[in-house]
């Protein structure tokens, strides 16, 4: 018996210290701010530009597989989209439906057109994106922001390090601590729900004293460092709960025009709540938007979602910029893959990692700047092939973490974030 419980799954042990929060503290908001293991520091060994620009990131993820030829790598001929390439300010060129980044934000941004993968299947491939690992059912990798919050140590004392809007994150810690794993929002429109306690403070006192008690056993005869974290668990929990902190979570603190110009869409709604989260000390927050998977009716969907897309996009990067926020907040904007260049007889594109493009904006990287390039078809990698672990290597020393830096998982086996990757130096302001 004594075995078993020292061997405890801490999955376990996280799921029953929720189990209890919720039943003894009366809320069923479970936050994510259990504190783990004791950071390791930052080790700076670069010079190289950029490290530790971006204070914050908005991870923009679009889920189903983003057309590069209709959005940020477009096309003519036989291959090109519904609607022709804009001409931007920058002096290059968008797709149709890029309108307002075109012509407002174009000189902001850095574009990478070489991205490639050997990965084309949809779970897998958002996983490879968000981790830069290959899935694998022995290990959960972690994210950049659980990654973040391991190398840096936590963003805010009580807030957590990383928030999740419009999906379930699942394992986003990986196999760091559970207290590393995104806070999930749902909904933009209504935060974090069910936030309040359900009970008086009087009786929480009560109840917390009585978990006290029937803990002060179990930690004098067993000396592990997750119970340490689950009873900071209840500490900070409190703390959260009775402070001024949730308000970063409601949007109807925000002007109404302000939201007008993101878009009322879950993807506008999300990145206007990701600026208000940085704001407030989160460094780490995805904001994800799912039907991208265009097999069929390419030109309406696209009038659909890349209009949304365009939307956000602008009014976060000049909202930021306004602020003077983008010279230490980097905007990502990715997908697992591209689409074919050939256009299907239903009107729509098929999945595509051969070659596909992602953006960054703000810190750190270059301004009105493409990096690589595809084919004149967009069918190819034409100039500096780059990967998903360069992409994640770059972000993470733009962030001001050291990427070969090993990590040893509680299996025993090394890792590093964007495992073993390039940092894209040419990409660095």
């Amino acid at each position: 018996m004594k075995s078993d419980l020292l061997s405890c799954d801490p999955f376990t042990r996280r799921a029953f210290a929720e189990h209890v929060a919720k039943t003894a503290l009366g809320v069923t908001i479970v936050p994510h701010i259990l504190r783990g293991a004791a950071a390791a520091p930052a080790v700076d060994n670069t010079k190289l530009p950029g490290f530790g620009s971006a204070k914050r990131v908005i991870w923009m993820q679009m889920e189903g597989g983003m057309s590069h030829i209709d959005t940020l790598d477009p096309k003519k001929g036989e291959t090109g989209g519904p609607k022709d390439p804009i001409k931007t300010k920058a002096g290059f060129d968008l797709g149709g439906f890029m309108p307002r980044l075109a012509a407002e934000q174009a000189d902001k941004i850095a574009i990478i057109r070489s991205m490639t993968s050997k990965t084309g299947v949809h779970a897998s491939a958002q996983y490879l994106m968000r981790t830069a690992y290959e899935q694998r059912g022995t290990i959960q990798h972690p994210t950049l922001g659980a990654w973040a919050q391991q190398l840096l140590g936590p963003s805010h004392k009580t807030l957590p390090s990383s928030v999740c809007i419009n999906r379930n994150p699942g394992h986003g810690n990986g196999f760091f601590p559970a207290a590393f794993s995104p806070l999930p929002v749902g909904n933009p429109e209504t935060g974090l729900q069910f936030a309040q306690f359900r009970t008086t403070p009087d009786v929480i006192d009560k109840r917390m004293a009585l978990l006290d008690k029937v803990d002060a056993g179990f930690r004098g005869k067993f000396h592990d460092t997750n119970l340490k974290s689950y009873t900071e668990f209840y500490d900070n929990t409190l703390q959260l709960l009775k402070g001024e902190e949730l308000k970063a979570f409601d949007l109807a603190a925000e002007p109404a025009d302000l939201r007008e110009k993101y878009g009322k869409s879950d993807l506008g709604q999300g990145c206007l709540l990701a600026r208000r989260l940085i704001e407030h000390g989160i460094r780490f927050i995805e904001v994800a938007s799912g039907g991208w998977d265009m097999h069929t009716d390419l030109d309406d969907r696209m009038a659909d979602k890349g209009t949304a897309l365009d939307t956000a996009l602008a009014a976060l990067i000049g909202d930021l910029s306004s602020r003077g926020l983008l010279e230490s907040t980097l905007i990502v904007l990715c997908s697992e893959f591209g689409r074919t260049p050939e256009v299907t007889g239903d009107g729509g594109r098929n999945h595509y990692p051969k070659v596909f493009s992602v953006m960054l904006a703000g810190a750190g990287a270059k301004r009105g700047y493409i990096y690589g390039a595809s084919d004149a078809r967009g069918a190819n990698v034409a100039d500096k092939q780059s990967t998903i672990q360069d992409f994640h290597s770059t972000i993470g020393h733009l962030m001001g973490m050291n990427v070969d830096q090993v990590v040893m998982s509680p299996s025993n086996r090394p890792f590093t974030v964007g495992d073993k990757g390039s940092v894209l130096t040419d990409l660095l302001a």
